[in-house]
């Protein structure tokens, strides 16, 4: 299989050809965004609020389109739209996690996204049928205190945090919808019964946490000697005061395992959608070099993927996660969280 690594190598080399080819989509941002006062648009918004209102101050600001913005979590508002059906306000839904856009995509409740926007998105990084695209990405990555756990004590992959020399010695956020895309992803690549043992071992020998920041933390303070989040919170705190974070380094597993998982924030339009029109251009616009300049830009140290915008350069590059290729639309959250209930982890 493919990987990350020789994918994003080989885009690199494609760049001059890639921005001749989508001249025209980048450009619809710049100029053929329709100006239009009189609309607003209703975002339903689990990324995080100071990014997705950057995002929308940007795009109101371009196109004179309002934007009403509703923030919740992942797969809260996923159920809300699957319970909304057809009724639903929304216009564009997106997320911080892919599971929770397969949801609603599974459900029939998104329309096509333009095709000058799904050429703006590596293949990989967005829905394979077409009805949602990836707008950011983060690493999972295992963080861990250099003076309980030395490089070479490192587990070699993921799975080995279910084996008994692991036991009370990390920690994980299984309730969060974070932990669950993860678990999401190695269900897609090691299959129900691996996970169901995996996770078995995980409860056995995790304690848990309320959040990836919370498992920083525990880490930094030396609570536990390290624990599973994703790149972000490490890098946003080192990048304040480093007051969660002085104490951990983080540990890329590469080598596509699992624990290499890069999981996509999508962005999708709802079939229901009131202003179709519009809905495209604001997805179109988080995907455009300006929307992912944004992102770069921010505080929210999230991987830009979309326009060729290179990543926030205190980030590890991309293309040096090794992470799995994993089809986003195979994801499968509801078996997911049945699954964590199931081994006493929910």
């Amino acid at each position: 299989m493919t990987s990350f690594r020789l994918y994003w190598s080989q885009r690199r080399i494609l760049v001059s050809a890639l921005a001749l080819l989508l001249g025209a989509s980048v450009l619809f941002v710049g100029s053929n965004l329709t100006h239009a006062a009189d609309v607003t648009l209703t975002l339903y918004n689990a990324q995080h609020v100071p990014l997705a209102e950057a995002w929308t101050a940007a795009f109101t600001q371009r196109t004179g389109i309002k934007v009403d913005m509703r923030s919740g979590r992942d797969f809260e508002l996923a159920n809300l739209l699957v319970q909304e059906g057809e009724l639903s306000p929304a216009d564009v839904f997106i997320t911080e996690n892919s599971p929770a856009m397969s949801l609603v995509s599974n459900n029939g409740l998104f329309t096509q996204v333009a095709p000058g926007t799904q050429a703006q998105v590596p293949a990989q990084l967005s829905s394979t049928r077409g009805d949602w695209v990836g707008i950011a990405a983060r690493s999972t990555v295992f963080v861990y205190n250099p003076s309980t756990l030395s490089q070479d004590m490192l587990p070699v992959s993921m799975m080995d945090l279910a084996n008994p020399e692991w036991r009370d010695r990390f920690g994980i956020a299984p309730a969060g919808a974070d932990f669950q895309a993860i678990v999401s992803a190695v269900l897609t690549l090691k299959g129900e019964d691996a996970t169901a043992a995996w996770l078995n071992g995980l409860k056995a020998n995790a304690r848990v946490y309320s959040g990836n920041g919370a498992i920083m933390r525990a880490a930094n303070s030396g609570e536990i000697p390290g624990g599973i989040i994703y790149h972000y919170y490490w890098y946003g705190d080192r990048n304040e005061s480093g007051a969660n974070s002085s104490n951990v380094e983080l540990h890329f597993f590469g080598n596509q395992d699992p624990g290499a998982f890069l999981s996509v924030s999508g962005a999708g339009v709802l079939k229901s959608s009131k202003h179709p029109e519009e809905a495209q251009q604001l997805v179109s616009f988080l995907t455009s070099v300006e929307g992912q300049q944004l992102l770069s830009e921010s505080n929210a140290m999230e991987y830009a993927i979309a326009s060729d915008v290179p990543a926030n350069p205190s980030l590890r590059p991309i293309a040096q996660l090794d992470a799995p290729l994993v089809d986003l639309s195979q994801l499968n959250g509801p078996r997911v969280i049945q699954l964590l209930q199931q081994v006493g982890l929910l």
